[in-house]
Order: C-alpha cells, then structure tokens, then sequence
C-alpha cells in the first residue's frame, strides 16, 4: 500500500509547507545528484560504461526521498511505517535517510529580508549582526541529554553552543562537543575572542557562565551580576539592584531558550533513539528548516 503524496506532503508530516518542500527541491537535487554520480564513480573505479539513464531503475525518486527524510526528522516514525507508506524496503529507507540529512544539515541558517543569504560559520553570525546591529544572544545546550547520561552528571553527553537573534531565529550552532566541557571553554575554541576584536561593534548576551569572555571583551558580552554567596552580608538596596539587573537581562536573554524550544518542537529532538553520531547532523538540519520557517512568517 502506497499512501498518495499529497497526503505525506502535509505540513503536519513534514514540518515544512508544500511551497517550502518545492523549494528545498530545487535547493538540493543538484546537489545530491552530483553526491550520488560521486558514490556510483567510485562504486565502477571510473567513468559510466553506458548512457545516463540506462540500467536498473531507482525504487524511489528524490521528491519521495526528501519526503522520507523530512518526516522521518519531524515524527521520528520507525522505519517499518516508512516502508509502509512508501512502498519501499526499511533498508531503503535507512540509506535515503543517511543520503538526504547531510545535505539538510550543511544549508545553514537563513536570515529575513535576506532571500538566498545562509549563515554558515560563526563569522557569518557576527557580521550579520554587526551590519544589522542586532544583539545576539549565547546559550549552551544539550539535546537529548537523557540519552546519554549514565550516573555522573554530563558524563556521556554532548552539547553545542546556539546564538540566535532578538526575536529568536537561529543564526548558527557550533560544533557538537563533550558535555563535560563547560560552555564557555566551547565558545572559545570556535574562534569567538578573535571575532569579537574582529567584529568591535557586535554585543551578545550570555547567562554568568560566560564571565571569562565579559572581562575580556568589556561592553560587548554581557552577563549578570552574580548572587551574593550566603556567608558575604550584601546591603539591601545593592542586592535589589542586582536582582533587577538579573531579571532584566535574563528576559532580554530568554529569546535563546525560545530558538531551542523551536528545534524541541520536532519530535526527534525530544527523545533520542538513534546512533550517538547521527545526533549533530540532525540538528543541524532540524534547525536550519527551522530558520526557513522563522524568516517566512
């Protein structure tokens, strides 16, 4: 039994509007067509032996593979309904899934009023809010930490650095790193004091794990007061005026954990089950349809 595709193409499925699937489309046959020439060069040891378009035929074409993919990122539904759905079998699935993901994950991150522009380092990042005078903000996270923990606290986890905007559209991820590193030792090692000298104009807003980067880049990373420690006697008016200060900041902030509860949204990212490797790609590719979504609105 195959289900008709206008039904599969729904956005409840793919998270994605039939106009966005179009162009996603268009985005990346090429790319995967050349992806695919590449595997099957190397598969002869050389040029093809016959004409484009001879030999056996695809069980599935790259509209259906996209369509898999997508609902596969979106509902996380077990390989077996795919096969259902599709008509095709769970190895299948498995290899179009692994094929289509990676492409997904390296679009990068869309910006508004910016048709075509991609943010893809954490250069990008900075200079489009340099040039927009946008004001980012930082925040670590650890998707589907349960997945990985086993007794000691952060022992087998992963985590990744998120900077998105005002208004809480993703402009980048970082690298996916252990989650026993702390955050702001992730931060540094993607380049970001370099990039703040770079970029002199750009200010970002982090929680008080990221003091380091506010001593060394004063008036551009901005970060709480701390709380008085307990045994530390602290006048009345001081410890209003610093509580104030950490409210005000933390709602300024609290656009970033809106941009991650915006990847949650997806089912696969609540609940991990898959291939600990798997994990970054999918975010990556969950959070750049994301930024699609964001800029359309």
């Amino acid at each position: 039994m195959i289900i008709d595709r206008v039904i599969l193409s729904d956005p409840a499925l793919t998270g994605v509007t039939r106009q966005h699937l179009g162009d996603l489309v268009v985005e990346l046959f090429e790319s995967w067509a050349a992806q695919r020439e590449g595997r099957l060069h190397d598969r002869r040891g050389g040029g093809r032996r016959r004409v484009s378009g001879a030999g056996r035929k695809s069980g599935i074409g790259f509209c259906d593979r996209l369509l898999v993919s997508l609902i596969s990122l979106r509902m996380d539904l077990p390989q077996a309904v795919l096969e259902v759905l599709f008509g095709v079998d769970q190895a299948t699935i498995c290899r179009v899934v692994g094929e289509v993901r990676p492409l997904l994950a390296a679009r990068g991150y869309a910006v508004s009023d910016r048709p075509g522009v991609r943010l893809q380092t954490l250069a990008d990042a900075l200079a489009y809010a340099q040039h927009e005078g946008a004001v980012l903000r930082l925040d670590a996270h650890r998707p589907c930490w349960r997945a990985f923990g086993s007794g000691k606290k952060n022992l087998h986890t992963i985590k990744t650095t998120i900077v998105s905007d005002g208004a809480g559209r993703t402009l980048w991820i970082g690298v996916f790193r252990p989650g026993r590193q702390h955050d702001q030792t992730a931060i540094r090692r993607e380049g970001i004091d370099a990039l703040l000298d770079e970029f002199s104009r750009v200010r970002a807003l982090a929680d008080a794990g990221y003091r380091g980067l506010r001593r060394d880049h004063p008036g551009q990373v901005i970060v709480p007061p701390l709380e008085a420690r307990k045994n530390v006697a602290v006048p009345t008016v001081t410890a209003a005026i610093r509580a104030r200060a950490r409210t005000r900041q933390s709602a300024q902030r609290i656009t970033v954990e809106h941009a991650i509860a915006a990847h949650k949204q997806w089912r696969g990212l609540r609940r991990w089950t898959h291939r600990r490797e798997d994990l970054p790609a999918t975010y990556h590719a969950v959070a750049g349809l994301v930024s699609d979504r964001d800029v359309m609105r």
